[in-house]
């Protein structure tokens, strides 16, 4: 993942901590969780991982490995941990005390960019509720004051529970407010929806995973002035143009969704669901993959992971292979058009870069046979595309050493 992220000189000192549990996915170098961490305005001094079977119970990893951690932290000035695996509330309140300084995990970091980036309405009550739900869990942690009450004749008690309750009812009683808001703002995106069903607009929305460059192609493509940005999460908002296809002379509805990623918090997930409906309601899919990116084949993985999640891996999709620009001449692609093989099915393929309008020409055609073939077919089901698209689906997938 190429970025240009940069701390700025007051940003807070951070360690990041990563723990090998043997998956396929771990990120050895933490340079996923070192964007993050940038992105949320934090600065990583230093970085240390680990091999454990399963985490510890108390303290995820280990007394020995804390104060390892420890000794790093003071050594480099750090004032914060961060871990790349979702810690317990138990865990994270024992890592504290033991530490003796803040420590958090990814979701709390990326609930706290979605938290800065959130520009609609929509938006901020999304990220609200998921923060909400997340910090529920943690009363005990982030309530410091609790502990500080007075129990008995002039004597310190332990933590009050009354207090404890009463945040937990206020915070109950503000997600319950919360997803009233987002009912209603549901309604709404079913009326729009709705609005363009009745007007049988073909609606084509972008997925893929985080700095793809979904926003850009979006752009691109609509000559839209969409945030985008080389960062993650540059843009959280849907947004929605209409995309005139003069290859087969008719306009498309073509909307922007938020970025996807490892280990997305499942509360976001649902929490934005109202803007991932988007996705659930499309007639075709571009799942943007960077291309450049050497672990695309696992970020397309998280990609149709989120998708499952949401229902929606059962519509048609188109893979937009972007950043050709940034391919090395060893991985250019010898054909800008063909398929990939996802779980033994065909699907097709184009080579873009949103940057330089390259394959631009050629994507636009496989989205005008798209909405073509659908108006031929406008009781559903599965598209049959013509032309080349058609032709490819039932030819077996080229091989690539990319």
């Amino acid at each position: 993942m190429s970025m240009n992220a940069t701390s700025s000189p007051d940003a807070t000192p951070v360690v990041l901590v990563g723990v090998d549990f043997g998956l396929p996915h771990f990120d050895s170098e933490l340079e996923e969780l070192g964007l993050l961490a940038q992105t949320a305005g934090l600065n990583p001094v230093a970085r240390i991982s680990c091999k454990r079977k399963a985490p510890d119970a108390a303290l995820f990893i280990g007394s020995g490995k804390a104060d390892e951690i420890r000794m790093l932290a003071q050594m480099h000035g750090a004032q914060e941990i961060l871990f790349d695996q979702a810690l317990s509330p138990a865990q994270q309140r024992n890592l504290e005390r033991h530490l003796e300084m803040p420590v958090n995990d990814r979701t709390l970091l990326i609930l706290e960019i979605f938290a800065q980036r959130a520009r609609s309405h929509e938006g901020k009550l999304q990220v609200e509720l998921a923060r909400l739900q997340y910090v529920s869990t943690r009363l005990v942690r982030r309530w410091t004051h609790l502990e500080r009450q007075m129990g008995g004749i002039g004597g310190r008690g332990g933590p009050g529970e009354k207090q404890i309750e009463l945040d937990r009812r206020m915070i109950a009683e503000a997600i319950k407010r919360t997803k009233d808001k987002l009912q209603k703002v549901k309604k709404q995106r079913q009326t729009q929806r709705r609005q363009r069903e009745r007007r049988d607009v073909f609606n084509i929305s972008l997925v893929g995973y985080t700095n793809a460059g979904k926003s850009t192609l979006f752009n691109a493509l609509v000559k839209a002035r969409a945030y985008a940005a080389d960062q993650l999460f540059a843009t959280l908002d849907t947004t929605t143009r209409q995309l005139y296809l003069s290859e087969a002379s008719l306009s498309v509805s073509l909307s922007d969704t938020v970025g996807f990623i490892r280990d997305l918090p499942h509360g976001l997930v649902a929490a934005f669901q109202a803007t991932l409906q988007e996705a659930v309601d499309a007639d075709l899919l571009l799942h943007v993959v960077d291309a450049s990116n050497e672990t695309f084949p696992e970020q397309m993985d998280q990609v149709r992971k989120v998708l499952g999640e949401i229902d929606a891996l059962g519509i048609a999709q188109v893979l937009v292979f972007n950043k050709l620009d940034a391919l090395s001449a060893e991985r250019m692609p010898a054909v800008l058009q063909d398929t990939y093989d996802v779980d033994g099915v065909a699907v097709p393929r184009v080579f873009v870069s949103a940057r330089t309008g390259a394959g631009l020409p050629e994507l636009r055609q496989l989205l005008a046979d798209a909405a073509l073939a659908s108006r031929q077919n406008p009781a559903g089901g599965d598209l049959d595309f013509e032309g080349d698209i058609y032709q490819l689906e039932q030819a077996p997938p080229e091989k690539r050493d990319d």
